[in-house]
């Protein structure tokens, strides 16, 4: 037995003998990844383990370090009548890996990749709440939770590498992958992402095969692309990059110690992340100590030089150059495709890399497929994945999740909650109202239930009638390339037939905003999702309009993967839920907030501006800002961290345990949050930060804490939220970050919005 092979040893010697006894081509092996390409060389065509491909493809015995996406073997993980279930799925993943184990010279075990954005997206997985939707809850206990769960769903089925969470921060609301993302504001989107790896790995000892690897991404300040088109260069200073882009990755590195991270398509001030040494190596390892390795997002090494579908960086004259580039920034494993990376042993053989330069990105990606068992206990047992998969807990916590997402944007005349015995007729209409809308990178949940179902299911299908109202686009899913916009004639034949329906209800619930073709991941010129407007698409308004002309009273729910401008809506509508994508059980969220019982008490996490011409529209700007537009309001439509409630409640004033301390201090904030109302329900208490006077220009006010305290009718609690040396240091003049000493103003409320916040003085002495 060779030491690598000997499970008493530190993970540290095996892979510095394993290490030594590997060649280049197996070297190089290990950084390359097949993802499409099983179909060639793993799979047959119903997705079954083809050892006769493997053997082809494989036989050198060289190995390979990643496989992609098992869960799309056979089919492309949307359909459900193909692909793999759980049981497939594990036993898929167990015949690949013995055949490696067993078939390559050193035996070197693979790591399969797959998504789990907002669950395991595969055929029987639990679909949750997109991100955005989980971001509005402002709970990262649950979102722990969650993605807990994800992790064993996925873990069963033999996954070992989650290419979640994102944890950009979202500042362009026209960018299509705003929903991947948990907001616009750093520090939400840092406690968020740090649950989230938590959930995803919990102590990172991975040996009882409940928890997954995860990978931050997308790294870094892919949230805020020029013109908000996906992949454009972010064009940004360098203390926006270090103060509202690398926060949420250096937490969730330092604090949840995640195991990988995926960097950037975008460049920065002129350097693609996938080329970019300063950002890979001095800042992710050198000064924040990640051990672990990133993986390219697909095909992004192939962008360094020029990708015709899609675009090109052209620091790389071909893929030979941007393999040296990625290898020289850092990048240890390359996604999806054996592309770049191939030139490697012909890079060596030329001298134009070291193989020490190799050594030090394989080892890494040996260590951790070490630390996770992969060596000693590979494979996964079956009848765990059948079990546990989409098991009645995680269908509760699916549906608890979409419960605490949903936003109440306005609920004039307190229409809501709807008394299904005062409405005896409820017209549920619109483009929304029985479609599934999941958001991108989805799988196929066990079920999903749409706002129509949900609704019939809880007030009795003899009360609902329903008509589509009009269209948003013509069929089509995320997947699909091409987007048909409605037609214009069959909408006015669509509203005329909505009418005559809303006309015999005493209540209409109206589901309008976007779908998962109208903003989505631009991956291609042919596949595209960014958007120039944010207004409702079609005849939305329209609709509203002949809505409200019956005279019967509007509550609108908005369905989106961004904010959209809906200023006509807030103007018109009695009522206004923002939902997001809800996840599989988003029509039961709906109908049991519609029908009381359930308060909403979700938060915006990202700010609704009143158009396309408003943005940016986030909060945290700074004071030269938002001065004001000629023949417009400057703030937005609704305002970063604002949610209503049915309930009520009353904040006590704010109390700082010290209002003077060191540079080096710290002290607390405490309130009394009393449930006024006669509903049980939820409020956020959130804590900004202002320093009021300092060396350089800083925004107006900057969240860093947040609780969402759930109260009985007439209960009172006491949060209190922490005031660190992080919640008031920045980077001054020279870049050193500290506290400056001065005075700080700290606003404690409801929302963003000067009028839901109390203001203290904290003084700080040098």
């Amino acid at each position: 037995m060779h030491p690598f092979q000997d499970a008493a040893l530190p993970a540290e010697r095996r892979v510095e003998d394993l290490l030594s006894r590997m060649t280049v081509e197996e070297k190089a092996a290990q950084m390359t990844c097949v993802w499409q390409k099983k179909a060639d060389t793993l799979v047959d065509a119903n997705g079954a383990f083809d050892v006769a491909k493997a053997r082809t493809a494989f036989g050198h015995g060289n190995g390979l370090g990643q496989i992609g996406r098992p869960s799309d073997a056979g089919g492309t993980g949307h359909e459900p009548e193909k692909g793999r279930n759980p049981r497939e799925q594990a036993e898929l993943t167990n015949d690949i890996q013995r055949f490696f184990r067993e078939e390559s010279r050193l035996g070197i075990p693979v790591v399969f990749h797959d998504e789990c954005l907002h669950g395991h997206a595969a055929v029987g997985g639990t679909s949750f709440p997109q991100p955005i939707a989980l971001g509005a809850t402002f709970d990262p206990s649950l979102v722990e939770r969650l993605y807990a769960m994800t992790a064993l769903e996925a873990r069963s089925r033999g996954v070992h590498q989650a290419l979640t969470p994102v944890v950009d921060v979202a500042r362009d609301p026209r960018w299509g992958r705003v929903e991947e993302t948990f907001g616009e504001d750093p520090y939400l989107c840092s406690r968020m992402g740090v649950a989230a790896v938590r959930g995803f790995q919990g102590d990172a000892t991975f040996r009882d095969k409940t928890r997954v690897m995860a990978t931050l991404k997308h790294f870094v300040a892919h949230g805020q692309p020029e013109a908000g088109q996906n992949c454009a260069p972010a064009n940004v200073s360098m203390r926006e990059l270090r103060e509202v882009f690398l926060p949420p990755f250096k937490a969730a590195v330092q604090e949840a110690h995640a195991v990988s991270v995926m960097p950037s398509y975008n460049e920065v001030d002129g350097v693609p992340s996938h080329a970019n040494r300063w950002l890979l190596q001095d800042v992710l390892r050198g000064e924040w100590g990640f051990d672990g390795f990133t993986v390219s997002d697909y095909y992004a090494i192939w962008e360094l030089h020029d990708r015709p579908d899609t675009h090109g960086h052209f620091v790389a004259a071909n893929k030979r150059e941007a393999a040296v580039l990625a290898v020289r920034a850092g990048v240890n494993c390359e996604l999806p495709e054996p592309d770049c990376y191939t030139h490697l042993k012909e890079l060596v053989r030329s001298g134009a890399l070291q193989e020490a330069e190799l050594d030090a990105l394989v080892a890494p990606m040996l260590l951790w497929k070490l630390r996770f068992g992969l060596f000693d206990d590979p494979y996964v047992d079956p009848d765990v994945a059948e079990r546990v998969v989409g098991q009645p807990a995680h269908r509760a916590l699916a549906l608890e999740a979409a419960l605490d997402a949903i936003t109440l944007l306005k609920n004039e005349n307190d229409l809501l909650p709807l008394d299904p015995a005062a409405r005896s007729t409820i017209a549920v209409i619109g483009p929304n109202a029985d479609r599934t809308l999941l958001g991108g990178y989805s799988g196929v949940p066990p079920y999903t239930v749409s706002v129509l179902q949900g609704i019939r299911a809880r007030a009795g299908a003899n009360t609902v009638i329903h008509s589509q109202g009009c269209n948003i686009t013509i069929g089509g899913s995320w997947n699909i390339d091409e987007v048909i916009r409605s037609d214009p004639a069959d909408d006015v034949r669509l509203i005329a037939e909505a009418v005559k329906v809303a006309m015999a209800s005493d209540v209409i619930v109206l589901a309008l905003g976007g779908n998962e073709q109208t903003s989505r991941e631009a991956w291609s010129r042919t596949h595209l999702g960014d958007r120039a407007s944010l207004d409702l698409l079609g005849a939305q308004d329209a609709l509203l309009d002949a809505m409200k002309a019956t005279g019967k009273p509007v509550v609108v729910l908005l369905f989106n993967g961004r904010p959209l401008s809906v200023t006509h809506v807030a103007e018109r509508a009695d009522a206004v839920l923002e939902c997001w994508y809800l996840g599989q059980d988003a029509g039961t969220a709906v109908a049991q907030t519609l029908f009381g019982d359930a308060t909403p008490g979700g938060k915006l996490p990202i700010s609704v501006p009143r158009s396309v011409g408003h943005i940016p529209a986030f909060y945290n700007h700074k004071p030269s800002a938002r001065r004001g537009y000629l023949f417009d309001e400057v703030s937005p439509l609704f305002a970063f961290g604002f949610g209503l409630s049915y309930t009520t409640f009353r904040l006590s004033s704010p109390r700082l345990a010290s209002a003077n301390i060191p540079v080096s201090g710290a002290t607390t904030v405490s309130v009394d949050v009393t449930n006024t109302g006669n509903r049980p329900g939820s409020e956020v208490v959130q804590l900004y930060v202002r320093d009021l006077v300092s060396s350089v220009t800083r925004p107006v006010k900057e969240l860093k804490a947040f609780s969402r305290v759930r109260l009985q009718p007439g209960e009172t609690k006491t949060v209190e939220l922490s005031i660190t040396t992080d919640s008031l240091a920045f980077h001054g003049t020279d870049m050193r970050y500290a506290v400056e000493p001065g005075e700080f103003a700290i606003f404690v409320g409801t929302s963003s919005r000067d009028t839901d916040l109390r203001r203290l003085l904290l003084t700080v002495t040098g």
